[in-house]
């Protein structure tokens, strides 16, 4: 463990607080899509900037977007923020430092759990079922917001007359299923043309990491009002599936990556009507399926 990665974690998670989870994570976007891109075109610094800026202490998910997670759902629990489900707002307006210190306390919270998940066997770092750290570290950390500041229960608390939907049905999941579907073949497709280059080599290590760093910053309309969903719980599988994918079959092992494409839809609305849905602090249905998504993924890499 890092100490001084640790120290600047808490400015991580403060920055997670005063902007916002979403405007953090879009941060997160645009540093993970230019890190990955350098790095892909050759460039060292790439590297740098993915790996201790978009995923690090100063804007990685499991330090800054969970930093304001917690931070909005403490100032939920105080009376101060309208929902503490409320991601997008950024706390700066409220003017508590007891919110901004919330955030910095579980951004060392964040790099704590994501450091000691790392090394555990089996899914930790260079394991043969090795997890998004990020990922999994921010539904830990939205689970122990839920816990400590929510007062609707894990997986929230249904008040309507019929039963509670826990899975998209009917049209609905049609809907997910195409939108896996279409975006499972976009990413993956696009890599088996690029695996016929001379540069998949160097650009297969950072090609996910591309497509993830693209569907976080289009979150810039979310959080503008757009009807525009979170897509980066789909892509990222997708984008490594298909990597994995094409090492093994070839360009037409691209499918690995849409049926990925799919699973990461259906789970992602399965994860939101399970734990984000009746409640009153967030817990992220993307982080949720990229972590278990991922550790898949590591396997059929393994054994394939």
């Amino acid at each position: 463990m890092d100490i001084l990665a640790l120290i600047a974690a808490f400015g991580g998670g403060a920055i997670g607080a005063y902007m916002g989870a979403l405007p953090a994570f879009i941060m997160t976007g645009v540093l993970a899509l230019l890190g990955a891109g350098l790095s892909a075109a050759g460039v060292e610094a790439g590297g740098f900037i993915t790996t201790y800026m978009a995923f690090g202490s100063f804007v990685g998910p499991h330090i800054a977007f969970a930093g304001g997670v917690a931070a909005a759902a403490y100032a939920g629990r105080k009376g101060k923020l309208s929902s503490g489900a409320d991601i997008g707002s950024p706390l700066n307006g409220l003017g508590c430092p007891d919110v901004i210190v919330v955030g910095g306390i579980f951004g060392i919270i964040g790099y704590v759990i994501a450091t000691l998940i790392g090394m555990l066997p089996g899914i930790g770092a260079g394991q043969i079922a090795a997890t998004d750290l990020p990922g999994i570290t921010v539904v830990i950390s939205g689970i122990i917001s839920r816990l400590v500041f929510g007062k609707t229960g894990l997986t929230g608390k249904y008040t309507g007359k019929g039963p509670r939907t826990w899975a998209s049905g009917g049209i609905t999941f049609v809907y997910n299923v195409i939108l896996g579907l279409g975006i499972g073949v976009a990413v993956s497709f696009v890599a088996a043309v690029l695996s016929q280059t001379d540069s998949w080599a160097t650009i297969s290590g950072n090609y996910a990491v591309l497509c993830f760093g693209f569907a976080a910053i289009t979150l810039v309309f979310t959080q503008t009002g757009s009807a525009m969903p979170g897509t980066h719980h789909i892509m990222l599988p997708a984008g490594l599936a298909a990597v994995v994918g094409i090492g093994v079959w070839g360009p037409y092992g691209a499918f690995l990556g849409v049926v990925f494409g799919i699973l990461g839809s259906l789970l992602g609305d399965f994860f939101g009507n399970t734990f984000n849905s009746h409640c009153d602090s967030h817990i992220d249905p993307p982080a949720f399926t990229i972590f278990i998504l991922t550790s898949i993924i590591s396997v059929l890499g393994a054994v394939l």
